[in-house]
C-alpha cells in the first residue's frame, strides 16, 4: 500500500548525509502501515483476485461466463473535509468507511455491482497505528460493500502537509449487464420514489458544519439537547453503505420494476434526484413523510438557512429509488429487511406547463 525509492549519493563532508527520512519521507514507517494493514485488507478478498498485497497493480479476473453483455463502470471520490474533525477527535478508524461509500454506492446508481477498489491516502508523516486504523476502516466498508480492496498508495508529503494532516481518495471498478443500466431512461409517470434514511451527514457538508462549529464555539465532546451522543460522534458517523441492498432490490424486483438510484451528496436530495428525472417529468417529495434529522436542525439553530440545509446536507435521506408503483410496498419491505429504513417519499409526475422539471420537495418536515 505503500511506494517509494530511495538513492546512495556521497555528500561532501561536513555537511552530513542526505537521506529520504531526513527528508520527510520514512520507508520504514510506511512498510511497517503495510504489515499492520495486510490482515484487514485481505479480509476483503473475493474470489476473483489474483495474487496479493504488495504487487504493482491489483489483478482481478472478472469472470466472462457469469455476464452476456459486460459493461466496467468506475468511480472516483474521496471523503472531503469531514477528515478535519477526525483529526481534531484524533478518530480515524471511520472515515475510510465514508471513502468506500463515496464510490460504492455512485457505481449501483447505475445498478453495477462493485467489484474492486483502491485506495491513495497521502499524509505529511506516516504513522503507522494512525494508516492502518484508516485502511482498515476502508476494508471494513469494502467488506460491506461485497468489494475487494486490490491495492492502493500510502504517499507521504512532508513538503506539501503537516505531519499530522492527511487525505483520501479512491477508485472503485463495478460491472453490469448492458441491458441492466439503470438510469433517467427508465423512469416513467407514476413511479414511487423510495427513500432510503441516511446514517447521519454521511460525508458532505462539513466546510459549513465546521464554520458552524467554529463560530458557535461548540462543544464537539459535549451531547446537545436533541441529541443521544456528543456532537464529535454524530457528525462522524460513517455513511451508510446501500450498495448491496440496492443490488437485492434489484435482483428481487428486476430491472422491469427497479429502474433508478440516486445517491444523495452534495446538492442535497432534490438537486441529486433530478439527475434520474427524464425531460417532461418531475419527481414530488413530501418532507412530511420524514423527520428532519436532529444534527440539521442544531445547525440550523446555529444559522444555517433551511434552504442551504436542503442543498449541503442530505437531511435524512441518503438514497432514493424510482420504481414502478406496484413493488413500492415490496421494496420498502425488502429494504427494511435488510436494516434499511426506508418509505415512499414521493412520485414522478408529468411537469405541468410551466411546471418545475427535475426534483421538488414540498411539505413540512414531522416533528
Amino acid at each position: 500500500m505503500t511506494g517509494s525509492s530511495s538513492g546512495g549519493d556521497q555528500h561532501p563532508a561536513g555537511r552530513g548525509e542526505l537521506t529520504y527520512a531526513a527528508s520527510g519521507v520514512d520507508i520504514d514507517a510506511g512498510e511497517r502501515a503495510v504489515t499492520l494493514m495486510r490482515s484487514a485488507v485481505e479480509r476483503t478478498n473475493r474470489p476473483e483476485v489474483v495474487g496479493g498485497l504488495g504487487g504493482f497493480a491489483g489483478l482481478f479476473a472478472l469472470d466472462t461466463v457469469k455476464y452476456r453483455r459486460p459493461l466496467l463502470a468506475s468511480s472516483t471520490d474521496g471523503v472531503g473535509t469531514k477528515i478535519a474533525l477526525a483529526r481534531m477527535l484524533d478518530r480515524h478508524d471511520t472515515v475510510g468507511i465514508d471513502l468506500v461509500a463515496m464510490v460504492v454506492d455512485d457505481l449501483v446508481a447505475c445498478g453495477a455491482e462493485p467489484l474492486f477498489l483502491q485506495d491513495y491516502v497521502a499524509c505529511g508523516r506516516v504513522v503507522p497505528e494512525r494508516i492502518a486504523a484508516i485502511v482498515t476502516g476502508i476494508a471494513a466498508g469494502c467488506s460491506e460493500a461485497g468489494a475487494a480492496l486490490v491495492g492502493g498508495e500510502t504517499a507521504e508529503h512532508g513538503d506539501l502537509m503537516d505531519a499530522d494532516e492527511y487525505d483520501l481518495a479512491a477508485t472503485a471498478v463495478g460491472v453490469v449487464e448492458a441491458d441492466a443500466v439503470l438510469g433517467p431512461e427508465r423512469v416513467q409517470p407514476g413511479d414511487a420514489v423510495i427513500a432510503m434514511a441516511s446514517s447521519g451527514l454521511h460525508s458532505n457538508g462539513y466546510s459549513l458544519v465546521r464554520r458552524v462549529v467554529a463560530r458557535a464555539g461548540l462543544d464537539l465532546t459535549a451531547t446537545p439537547a436533541g441529541l443521544h451522543r456528543s456532537l464529535g460522534e454524530e457528525l462522524l458517523e460513517p455513511t451508510r453503505i446501500y450498495a448491496l441492498s440496492c443490488l437485492a432490490l434489484v435482483a428481487e424486483l428486476g430491472v422491469e420494476q427497479v429502474h433508478a438510484f440516486a445517491h444523495i451528496t452534495g446538492g442535497g436530495l432534490a438537486g441529486n434526484t433530478a439527475r434520474v428525472v427524464p425531460e417532461g417529468l418531475t419527481a414530488v417529495l413530501d418532507r412530511s413523510t420524514w423527520e428532519l434529522p436532529p444534527v440539521v436542525g442544531l445547525l440550523e439553530q446555529h444559522g444555517v438557512p433551511r434552504v442551504e440545509s436542503e442543498r449541503a446536507f442530505n437531511c435524512g435521506v441518503g438514497m432514493v429509488a424510482a420504481v414502478s408503483p406496484a413493488v413500492a410496498g415490496r421494496a420498502v419491505a425488502l429494504l427494511s429487511a435488510r436494516g434499511i429504513p426506508a418509505w415512499v417519499a414521493g412520485t414522478v409526475d408529468r411537469t405541468p406547463d410551466g411546471g418545475q422539471t427535475g426534483a421538488h420537495l414540498v411539505g413540512s418536515y414531522r416533528r
